[in-house]
């Protein structure tokens, strides 16, 4: 971690995106018996999830590493992720849930996106919804917009590292692709990311309990049903961008056991999708 230079941008340059206070986010947060062990504000990093991944072994589970700015950020399938200093929430928690079967590590993912959309619609009062697997979506002029994303990653012998991105306060001239968006656009009654940070990390802790308190099962623990709930992909009519340069185009009817997207093809055929893109055809 190499903290900006003294000469480089001020922290509070601008003063409508004040820097995140450490302090109070860990009394507010880190507590005896709590998930989150520790918490710690840089101001600029190349990517939390590869800083937090390489130290995983060293770490205990609930570890939280954020960022004012990220100048190496990544989202899912190695796309860049890049936004102005303090203009949104970059951060990574470390999770080891050694007592829950690794082939349901899968739904941690999704679990994360429950979360995230969960305690932004609480926090900052906008409707949230998730395009599968874990983009959360807020509405913009009438439109779908992409205003977060979560890349997961095995870190150490038993960790998996979860990277969450949101855009905050991202104004339409900084929007890194037209199809972005951020909570400010999307109409948020509150933008200040402190409290935001905490609803965020606090529905995780809640949503991450019930999972392994439920063996990681994502039917017994509601994980399942409630992001089924949340999933704007479901119903669409949508084309998955496979592996291999292969791609399906069919109905996005079900979310199963392991997580996956189940589409029904114009074959008659239900074929479920692990990895990939998924792109919206048809608006509900």
């Amino acid at each position: 971690m190499t903290p900006r230079d003294a000469a480089d941008d001020s922290r509070w340059s601008d003063l409508e995106r004040p820097p995140l206070n450490a302090n109070a986010l860990r009394r507010a947060l880190v507590r005896e018996g709590g998930l989150w062990s520790s918490l710690d504000v840089v101001p600029v990093i190349g990517s939390t999830n590869t800083d937090l991944a390489g130290r995983a072994d060293r770490l205990p589970e609930g570890a939280v590493l954020v960022a004012e700015e990220q100048r190496a950020g990544r989202g899912r399938l190695e796309r860049s992720w890049t936004a102005p200093a303090r203009s949104g929430l970059f951060f990574s928690v470390l999770l080891k849930p050694v007592e829950v079967p690794v082939e349901r590590w899968g739904w941690l993912p999704l679990l994360t996106g429950v979360a995230v959309a969960t305690g932004l619609s609480r926090a900052a009062g906008v409707d949230t919804s998730l395009k599968w697997p874990n983009d959360v979506l807020v509405t913009v002029g009438g439109e779908e917009r992409k205003a977060g994303g979560i890349l997961a990653e095995r870190a150490g012998a038993d960790g998996v590292v979860l990277g969450i991105g949101v855009n905050v306060s991202l104004r339409a001239d900084e929007l890194p692709v037209p199809t972005a968006g951020s909570l400010v656009l999307a109409g948020a009654v509150n933008t200040d990311r402190d409290p935001l940070l905490r609803a965020v990390l606090r529905a995780l802790e809640e949503w991450y309990g019930r999972w392994r308190s439920a063996g990681g099962d994502p039917g017994l623990s509601g994980l399942q049903e409630t992001y089924a709930a949340g999933c704007a992909t479901l119903g669409r009519k949508v084309r998955a961008e496979l592996p291999g340069e292969r791609s399906v185009v069919g109905e996005a009817v079900a979310v199963d056991g392991d997580g996956r997207l189940v589409l029904a093809t114009g074959e008659g055929v239900q074929e479920p999708v692990g990895a990939g893109d998924i792109v919206h055809l048809r608006a509900v």
